[in-house]
């Protein structure tokens, strides 16, 4: 998870927020940098398949607090035993992170992660990470709906600059090899 792709999703943030020169110099990528911003501290990653599983990783190893959800308990236990903190539903990684990154198979298990009966949207409107980013490959309407949806949420208290959470649509490019090296490309 760095390089190039990083680079493009930061131009989204300082569009929004300024905050380009703050992606750049933390990198966002597997190698040690400076701690995180405090309002970027605790990452929430749903979705542990071949290609998520690797991206969790190498948060973990940048430094990031992570938390992570599948619905495949074989994956779950897999990050237990390595001592990273793992959440029952998506509503639960909301409620320890700051930012929540998905990467899913298909619309179908994104549509049931941000708006399903423990989904990440679930928590009455009043949400706790205020950066959603959705990596996962899936139809524009899909990334349309859950953006509407979420625009009609707030945050439970404010974090940095940031006054309503935010959806990114970032799918990546690159595979399992980039992901397992954390050089994935980013699309916006």
């Amino acid at each position: 998870m760095g390089g190039v792709g990083w680079r493009r999703l930061g131009s989204k943030l300082r569009q929004r927020w300024g905050w380009e020169s703050r992606l750049r110099a933390r990198g966002f990528s597997s190698a040690p940098a400076a701690p995180p911003p405090p309002h970027m501290e605790s990452v929430g990653f749903i979705g542990l398949g071949n290609m998520g599983s690797h991206m969790a990783r190498n948060l973990v190893r940048a430094g990031y607090r992570v938390s992570v959800h599948d619905i495949n308990e074989d994956a779950m236990n897999k990050f237990s035993d390595d001592g990273i903190p793992t959440k029952r539903s998506p509503l639960e990684v909301s409620e320890s992170s700051d930012v929540v990154i998905t990467m899913l198979p298909s619309s179908a298990h994104v549509l049931d992660v941000y708006s399903g009966g423990n989904g990440l949207l679930g928590n009455g409107g009043h949400l706790g990470p205020w950066l959603y980013i959705d990596s996962s490959t899936v139809d524009p309407q899909t990334s349309r709906t859950i953006s509407t949806d979420m625009s009609r949420c707030s945050l439970k208290e404010r974090k940095g600059y940031a006054e309503k959470p935010m959806m990114l649509d970032a799918p990546v490019s690159g595979g399992v090899p980039a992901a397992e090296a954390g050089t994935l490309t980013f699309m916006e």
